[in-house]
């Protein structure tokens, strides 16, 4: 049952309410379409699934990912703000 659940973890993700416009005034960084800041050591994030973005962003917040960096942007974020913001990196495209 563990991988049905898997499966479907990453299709779930649309039944969120979600608002990709929000999400895009929360952007900041990883480039203007998600292909990455070498500036600031952000990569490329266009292409990522939801539900990844989303899990990335809470181990940044609980500590089981480390990064200084992105701290700052993500620190005040909540639940909503978090969805939205995948909602609108996976809407992007690399050009």
């Amino acid at each position: 049952m563990k991988w049905l659940t898997l499966v479907l973890l990453p299709h779930s993700f649309s039944s969120f309410a979600q608002d990709a416009k929000r999400g895009e005034k929360l952007y900041q960084c990883h480039g203007k379409n998600g292909e990455g800041n070498p500036k600031e050591e952000a990569p490329r994030i266009s292409g990522q699934f939801a539900w990844y973005i989303v899990t990335q962003i809470k181990k940044f917040l609980s500590g089981d990912r480390k990064n200084s960096k992105m701290m700052p942007y993500i620190k005040k974020l909540s639940g909503k703000d978090i969805n939205d913001l995948a909602a609108y990196i996976l809407k992007m495209t690399t050009k």
